[in-house]
């Protein structure tokens, strides 16, 4: 929580009418509509970047103040859809994600917006670039919408915080059940996608904080494996697990925006190891057959809700109905690498944030600094402490024989638990619950009703993790998670697509304000 070429059914005229679309095309169903639909309806002259931009401007207006999952909208949206639209009337559209409508979650540098973290110590001056992503996307043609909330510090400065709250933007709401939780640390993210506040939303990642805002507000988040995409620009808990990633209603549109944010970086070290052989495209790659002869293993973490058991043993059918071969597995070492991943993220915590800082002007420079500004605003630990952050103070350092062992032990064990699991039945993938049914938001407790995730083997290890949804708990979703080795990005977008057709149980959110 810290944390052969086919697109499914392309819709070739406008969907049916939506009953909140906003005011800039009033019959274009946000939910159900893909970008390759989008794309298709403007190439027809049928839609205008300008009109979808609007069209999601409108529902942010209408809908966020149920919600709280946009912190600032670009107020050059609408200019920079107008440039998409004049490049498409002549012909030089740039790609698929040109026109799109993707919002960023605040940790990532934007230049001339804000970018916080959710901490009011960051409000004071905006980054003067983009990050590395943000730049690729610009240079795709994306519409950048905005900025959205998020756990402050990426769910890093509390051991008792609540998931979605930070001191700039307050709490996200849960859409589904507006008094649950939408999980975190990228909360704003998920909430927003599933609220079709934006085509697409960036979430980032250390443990659980994709793949967990994307259970809990039912819509696809991939977490890719590590050195895949740039961290460049984002304000940081760990160089050894973070990374930014995807988040959208449909597993076609995560595959297209992962093929733009992917890609070498000689600012990011991590990134030196990303293969050739990477696919440039993943849509490309996605295809309904792709369960068909496939051997996934099954880790259900069973007995610990019953609902969660119930999606779990619907998935295991549908895998095995679409010609997959599912083996029960459990995945060993989970304890002890767990054990050393939280006082080794402590340690690259007290290293890589105080290097973010170093870049931002105008900004606090240290944690000891930050530490201090907290004790003295009168909102930002007005709901929680900052007990990590202080427990940084004191940290040994990445130079620290203790440290470098919890690193080796915590990365090592992890991709062991994912290798050998995999190893010994032949597997593709490996399929578990994403999360439990969101739990009440409260204060003073943390995250109190959180039963259970899969996301630590995948984090850990650097290996990729995709959560797509699998079914409800009454009105709250739950997802599974298709994770394997690193590298198989594509292996497990096109695992978890075919899944997605198979089980189309995604229906949008009601914002029902309480269970």
């Amino acid at each position: 929580m810290f944390s052969v070429l086919v697109v499914f059914a392309i819709a070739v005229a406008v969907p049916v009418p939506s009953s909140a679309a906003g005011t800039g095309r009033p019959g274009l169903d946000l939910d159900s509509a893909t970008i390759p639909t989008l794309q298709t309806l403007m190439d027809r002259g049928l839609l205008t970047s300008v009109e979808l931009t609007r069209t999601y401007l409108g529902r942010i207006r209408t809908l966020d103040d149920k919600i709280h999952a946009v912190l600032t909208v670009d107020r050059s949206a609408l200019a920079q859809a107008a440039a998409s639209d004049r490049r498409r009337r002549t012909g030089h559209t740039r790609g698929p994600l040109d026109g799109i409508p993707v919002l960023l979650k605040d940790n990532i540098d934007t230049r001339g917006l804000a970018t916080t973290a959710g901490s009011r110590a960051l409000l004071a001056k905006a980054p003067a670039r983009d990050a590395t992503i943000v730049h690729r996307l610009r240079a795709e043609g994306a519409v950048i919408l905005g900025k959205t909330n998020l756990s402050e510090w990426a769910n890093f400065r509390s051991t008792n915080a609540t998931s979605g709250w930070s001191g700039v933007g307050a709490q996200t709401n849960n859409p589904y059940v507006l008094d649950r939780n939408p999980c975190g640390s990228s909360s704003g993210s998920g909430a927003g996608v599933a609220a079709s506040l934006a085509q697409v939303a960036i979430g980032t990642e250390t443990d659980g904080s994709i793949v967990c805002p994307a259970g809990n507000n039912g819509v696809v988040g991939h977490k890719p494996s590590l050195g895949l995409v740039s961290r460049t620009g984002i304000a940081p808990i760990s160089a050894e697990q973070d990374t930014a990633g995807p988040m959208a209603r449909h597993v076609v549109d995560v595959a297209i925006t992962m093929s733009v944010l992917q890609g070498r970086d000689p600012a990011d070290p991590a990134t030196a190891n990303y293969p050739a052989s990477q696919p440039a495209d993943y849509a490309k790659l996605l295809r309904p057959g792709a369960l068909r002869g496939a051997r996934i293993g099954v880790w259900r973490q069973a007995g610990i809700d019953q609902d969660v058991d119930r999606v779990v043993a619907g998935t295991v059918a549908t895998l095995r109905a679409r010609g997959a071969t599912v083996v029960e597995v459990d995945l060993p070492y989970r304890e002890e690498f767990g054990a050393v991943e939280l006082p080794a993220l402590i340690s690259e915590f007290t290293r890589d944030l105080p290097a973010y800082l170093a870049r931002r002007p105008g900004v606090q420079k240290t944690l000891a600094e930050l530490v201090e500004f907290n004790r003295q605003d009168p909102v930002e630990l007005s709901r929680f402490g900052q007990e990590l952050f202080e427990q940084a103070l004191t940290a040994p350092g990445t130079d620290d024989p203790a440290y470098q062992q919890w690193r080796a032990t915590a990365t090592s064990l992890a991709r062991r638990s994912i290798d050998e699991t995999m190893a010994a039945d032949n597997l593709d993938a490996i399929v578990s619950p994403t999360n439990g049914p969101a739990w009440r938001t409260t204060y003073g407790h943390g995250d109190d009703g959180f039963l259970l995730e899969s996301s630590g083997p995948a984090a850990v290890s650097g290996y990729p993790n995709i959560a797509v949804p699998a079914g409800y708990a009454g009105e709250l979703p739950i997802g599974v998670s298709f994770f394997a080795g690193r590298w198989s990005d594509a292996t497990v977008l096109a695992l978890a697509a075919a899944y997605e057709t198979a089980n189309p149980v995604r229906h949008p959110p009601r914002y029902l304000p309480t269970a």
